[in-house]
């Protein structure tokens, strides 16, 4: 069996992404985000994978005597690079393609996005006024000089190159910051009114005053074109034992801060000599480090769009509340009436959130134990950790500084979560603690929360994901023993309706699929659904090739990466992967056992790394009504033929003619178990 690469792959999944922001049924501005979406990822692809492959295609080789296979990796990664190169140029291409085809769509709907050169008289004044009150205190411009070094350009920020032309002809170079905020966004309304919206990005604004940053030199011209760099994103750390863990980081994001340039990416109208003086001071010199681009760059600020009303948008899914969570009730009662599974964005976070407040309040909890990865700005999660300290509770955050991307505002999140009297712990040397946990500790009774997805009410409207709220005594025991694992407490650990990596996870689910292989084989039905964001681990893979030959049904939901290949004439095995409004992030998988389905929802994909590198948290679901429920969630995915994909980035077509969009029927299904409380019901 040949199988996919995972870089190439995730390629794959994003060109669905793309395929989104194309699709003339998505409404129009939400085409636009996913086109911020795409940037975002593309972003993140290049300093992060892209890099390692650079890495990896500059060491030495091994020499032509007879070696173990990997001692070729070198020429192997420098095929591989050419190959994701030219991928990422053509996907950029298609994105300008989009990009300028959405910007004719928004003319006919009277939304216009307008560059300096194009504003009336009022326009301007609007603009130059805007300029003078907010965004001309946030310019530091940067004076370039011929035998000085470039001063630091940040990663994540888009720069003007300011060329300046004296009468003489000589020639002077400037850098501008685009100074983005939340209180100096990327993109500025200068008119929103029933009949006509116009926009325009930050960079031409600054742009239009350019006379008034530069009016102290004598030129004839000026003229400015973007241009921005991507960094290595490679976290290196300290391994000096004088040193803190915290210093460690700091030290670390600083490296990573400064890590080498990947690639600078331009606006292709730049001058060339413009463009040689920037890219010499970078020490890039070869035109595969080099980018050319349109006008502006950084386009995942597109995710920010403005919002505009009436906005050309199909209408909202608000987030509904679970049938089993009355609301100004108690949550933990209702939790010790029955297990509880919410499924985000479709039924609200605030559930969430409400249990924490309720368990910082209640005077007979004694402890909270929490791990988290990614969190928030001015988190409500680390807010009411922080309360339940004040309150006198015992609580303890397991949190894990090494999040990519995320290592900064953790470790601020850290130090923040110490003063105020919460005791942290960084995890465990060598391993990411990934999994979503919660325990809590009341008297004669305990409460467990297992997820799927971050403790993070940004990104809960967006991300689908799974939670089982439980007061299971067996699943209480099991979270008590991963705790004090955790914790480092020397003690017997063992779980039984936990399933925990990167101890047991793996050989159990090994286990689970050769069950069903061999019950398949035995004549018995069989079949294996599961859905992930990852399937990458080869193990696995293989696994679930062999359980397909020998009969047993195997559906897989994978949204991104999937070193898996759809054999052509495997009818037992089938791949689709659906990517719409909502970000697919739960795992969950199902096996028919016989007739005893066992149902696991997850924090893990089937990546190495999540199964024998990591600590990730399985929940064995015991509750026969959510048992059903998920059996139900992933029909209605498996069914869905309006946005699901097979691994080649076809849609999906079924034999029925009805139109089923998953993400929309969810909603609906949610929608009819959450009928409001009749009057007397309530508390």
């Amino acid at each position: 069996m040949t199988y996919n690469n995972r870089e190439l792959s995730w390629l794959d999944f994003n060109g669905r992404v793309l395929q989104e922001a194309r699709d003339r049924s998505v409404p129009l501005l939400q085409r636009l985000r996913f086109l911020g979406i795409f940037s975002n990822n593309q972003d993140e692809f290049i300093r992060v994978h892209v890099a390692n492959i650079v890495r990896t295609s500059k060491l030495k080789s091994k020499g032509k005597t007879p070696v173990p296979d990997d001692a070729n990796i070198p020429e192997a990664a420098k095929k591989l690079l050419a190959l994701v190169n030219n991928r990422v140029s053509e996907a950029q291409k298609q994105f300008e393609q989009i990009y300028d085809e959405i910007l004719v769509e928004m003319e006919a709907c009277n939304i216009h996005i307008v560059n300096e050169q194009q504003l009336d008289k009022s326009q301007k004044e609007f603009c130059r006024n805007y300029f003078s009150s907010v965004v001309a205190r946030r310019l530091v411009p940067l004076i370039l000089k011929k035998h000085t070094e470039i001063p630091f350009l940040k990663d994540n920020s888009v720069y003007l190159a300011v060329k300046m032309i004296t009468a003489k002809e000589h020639k002077r170079y400037a850098i501008i910051q685009i100074p983005v905020s939340e209180s100096c966004p990327r993109f500025v309304i200068i008119s929103s009114e029933r009949d006509k919206t116009v926009i325009i990005f930050l960079d031409d604004i600054i742009r239009l005053c350019l006379d008034e940053i530069f009016f102290m030199f004598n030129y004839k011209s000026i003229s400015a074109y973007t241009f921005r760099t991507l960094r290595d994103a490679n976290f290196s750390f300290d391994d000096d034992i004088s040193k803190s863990l915290i210093e460690k980081m700091n030290a670390g994001l600083n490296r990573r801060l400064h890590g080498r340039p990947v690639k600078l990416v331009y606006d292709k109208e730049m001058p060339a000599d413009m463009l040689e003086f920037i890219s010499a001071k970078f020490n890039l010199k070869e035109n595969k480090d080099l980018s050319a681009g349109g006008r502006y760059h950084l386009m995942s600020d597109l995710m920010k769009f403005p919002k505009l009303y009436p906005e050309p948008e199909d209408t909202d899914l608000h987030p509904m509340y679970s049938p089993d969570i009355k609301p100004l009730s108690s949550i933990l009662k209702a939790i010790d009436a029955k297990d509880i599974l919410l499924n985000y964005p479709y039924h609200t976070f605030n559930h969430f959130i409400d249990f924490l407040k309720e368990t910082a309040i209640d005077p007979k909890v004694d402890a909270i134990y929490i791990t988290l990865y990614r969190l928030a700005e001015n988190s409500k999660v680390v807010n009411t950790l922080i309360n339940a300290a004040k309150n006198g509770k015992t609580v303890v955050v397991v949190i894990e500084l090494f999040a990519r991307f995320d290592e900064e505002q953790n470790t601020a999140y850290s130090e923040l979560l110490q003063k105020e009297g919460v005791r942290v712990i960084h995890g465990i040397r060598g391993m990411k603690i990934h999994c979503k946990l919660v325990l809590v500790k009341r008297r004669n009774r305990g409460y467990v929360y297992v997820g799927t997805g971050n403790f993070n009410e940004s990104t809960a409207h967006i991300y689908s994901d799974l939670g089982l709220f439980t007061s299971n005594a067996r699943i209480v025991a099991d979270a008590e023993a991963i705790f004090g694992f955790l914790q480092n407490i020397p003690a017997p650990f063992y779980t039984e309706q936990l399933i925990v990596s990167p101890y047991y996870m793996r050989k159990q689910f090994e286990e689970l699929i050769k069950n069903e292989t061999g019950n398949s084989r035995n004549g018995k039905k069989a079949y294996i659904y599961a859905k992930f964001n990852n399937l990458t681990d080869e193990t696995m893979i293989k696994l679930f090739e062999k359980a397909s030959r020998e009969g047993v049904e195997v559906r897989l939901i994978i949204r991104s990466a999937c070193c898996l290949q759809q054999p052509s004439d495997e009818r037992n095995l089938r791949v689709i992967s659906i990517v719409d409004r909502f970000l697919e992030h739960e795992r969950m998988i199902i096996f028919h056992n016989d007739g005893d389905e066992k149902v696991f929802v997850m924090s893990a994909d089937f990546m190495t790394r999540n199964l024998d590198r990591r600590v990730e948290v399985g929940v064995n679901i015991t509750d026969e009504n959510i048992k059903k429920t998920l059996k139900d969630v992933f029909d209605i995915q498996w069914n869905d033929n309006v946005k699901a994909r097979d691994l080649n980035n076809n849609y999906i077509k079924t034999g029925s003619d009805k139109p089923c969009r998953s993400q929309t029927e969810l909603y609906m299904y949610y929608k009819r178990l959450s009928l409001p409380l009749p009057p007397d019901s309530a508390d």
